[in-house]
């Protein structure tokens, strides 16, 4: 890529929502598609279960619509949701019609069930569905004439120019990290989509990978869009326990098969905590296995799938099996240690049905965003879902207006003049360490007052350093993402601080009760006003 250059549509991640939108533009408009590692290594690729999908003659968009109402504990916003279930059949042909080929039996789709849901919906390749469907999504940008991809290129600010004909700001490209040479290059266009995941790696124990560090929502931040509902950080209930094992999600699926939950003498004890025991949605199995390891100073707990047939277990979990097997541990034998890990971000970039941020021409779509979908507490298996509803929501509009947006003028290239190298890069590895260590001892699956307002000051101090080190060296990677996380883990802080009851994935000791009005959290930048008159 030239240190400029300039497109219809930049999309900048590259995981499920990003390249289901590039495919919807790509027949119109000239798209770049930015992603900060290889086009794979994103979330997408490692999810596991599948997708929720109203797809059963016994099943009901209106019973799916429930179950999300449900888990979303109060506060999902109905039309979010109605929008995402009236659409995911059309979202799973769509897929079928790229070519991802799903599990069959005897024929048929196999649908699977999972915490939370009342019917088999969960669509599915084998246990690898993010793999099926990345890999097939990816192969379909390559082949797209449209499709510029610019892999190990890391979006670092968005860039804001006034439009003179409406009055307010308006989104006109973003500066973008080149690994490869290390130098900053300029990328504009008409419109800019942010699909660049969640932010789990503000956490130390997580099941998403490296790239899951916030960007997006601290780019959104900065450039004066609104977030809502950042304290609702969903943590999966099962990853494997193994000192060499890193970030390996054990998928919901297995309890939707009848995998048990067990302390460390053999014994179950979900039946303590919800009727519905091992199905029930995962706030609920997190806070119970986090209470049982508190409880009895338990390194882990276990679960168990070995008394179901053993080519059962191979055929619909290979990936799981086979993982195992590389640390020793034989699933059709043996229970597998289990930890609860930062999984999946609720909250994100406020949008409407369309994507629209705040700033005109930012679209956001996927886990960046706040939809209304999820609420208080994500249904398993809604997140891909959401990402190819939206995606194709997002691009409809896109292409419907994109004629009428002028393109942005020039921005002035990125001044590294004043900079120099860094001989202090263990700061960084640091705080890095500092930062994921203390939100999830503070801001974890059960929560205090008193740790989120130690929080909340050390993050600030961190933020401190951290502009100091970012004014005077020159920019790195890990430093763009310890920038971003370091903002976003103080955004979930504060939504924290502002939540004063429990619900869903918030759980707070000094107030465990409910209130009876249930209100999203939303958090107002400083330059918000700013997106909407300017002088």
């Amino acid at each position: 890529m030239s240190a400029q250059a300039n497109y219809d549509v930049l999309v900048i991640g590259s995981g499920a929502a990003g390249l289901t939108l590039a495919l919807h533009l790509a027949a119109r408009h000239r798209v770049a598609l930015l992603s900060k590692q290889r086009l794979r290594d994103g979330s997408t690729w490692f999810a596991q279960g599948g997708i929720a999908a109203v797809l059963d003659e016994m099943d009901s968009v209106e019973s799916h619509i429930a179950d999300t109402l449900d888990a979303g504990a109060g506060l999902c916003h109905p039309d979010a949701v109605r929008l995402t279930v009236e659409n995911s059949a059309a979202a799973i042909q769509w897929l079928i019609d790229q070519g991802v080929d799903f599990t069959r039996e005897r024929g048929d789709y196999h649908l699977t069930k999972e915490g939370g849901h009342s019917h088999r919906r969960i669509i599915h390749s084998a246990d690898a569905t993010g793999r099926a469907v990345h890999s097939t999504l990816i192969e379909r940008v390559r082949a797209a004439e449209n499709i510029d991809c610019f892999e190990h290129h890391i979006a670092l600010d968005l860039i804001r120019q006034p439009d003179p004909q409406k009055g307010r700001f308006r989104c006109a490209g973003c500066y973008v990290y080149n690994k490869q040479s290390e130098e900053v290059e300029l990328l504009q266009g008409r419109a800019v989509v942010l699909a660049t995941g969640g932010a789990s790696k503000a956490y130390l124990y997580t099941s998403n990978p490296d790239g899951a560090s916030g960007d997006g929502i601290a780019m959104a931040w900065r450039a004066g869009c609104r977030v809502s509902n950042m304290e609702f950080n969903q943590f999966h209930p099962t990853c494997l326990y193994h000192p060499k094992a890193k970030a390996m999600l054990v998928t919901e699926a297995l309890r939707g098969e009848g995998a048990q939950l067990k302390l460390p003498d053999g014994n179950r004890f979900m039946h303590h905590f919800d009727p519905r025991g091992e199905l029930a949605p995962r706030d609920i199995v997190a806070r119970a296995i986090d209470h049982e390891m508190k409880r009895l100073g338990a390194d882990c707990l276990y679960l168990d799938i070995s008394h179901k047939d053993g080519s059962f277990v191979r055929e619909h979990f290979p990936t799981v099996y086979n993982n195992c097997l590389q640390y020793g541990i034989d699933i059709t034998r043996e229970p597998i240690p289990v930890v609860p890990a930062a999984h999946y971000t609720c909250g994100g970039v406020m949008v409407d049905q369309f994507g629209r941020t705040d700033l005109d021409q930012l679209y956001a779509i996927g886990e960046t965003t706040f939809t209304g979908l999820h609420g208080a507490n994500r249904l398993a298996s809604n997140s891909l879902l959401e990402c190819l509803v939206y995606a194709r929501s997002a691009a409809l509009h896109i292409d419907g207006v994109l004629d009428s947006v002028q393109p942005p003028r020039s921005a002035p290239a990125w001044d590294a003049s004043r900079v120099t190298d860094s001989d202090e890069d263990v700061v960084i590895s640091h705080n890095w360490d500092e930062l994921r260590r203390f939100m999830w001892d503070y801001v974890g699956i059960v929560r205090t007052r008193k740790r989120l307002l130690r929080a909340e000051h050390r993050v600030r101090l961190l933020q401190q350093e951290i502009r100091e080190f970012y004014a005077n060296y020159r920019i790195t990677s890990d430093l763009i993402e310890l920038r971003n996380l370091a903002l976003v883990s103080e955004l979930i802080i504060r939504s924290a601080l502002e939540r004063r009851e429990s619900r869903g994935l918030h759980y707070s000791l000094d107030y465990p009760q409910l209130r009876e009005l249930a209100m999203d959290t939303i958090l107002v930048p400083e330059n918000f006003a700013d997106q909407r008159q300017f002088v």
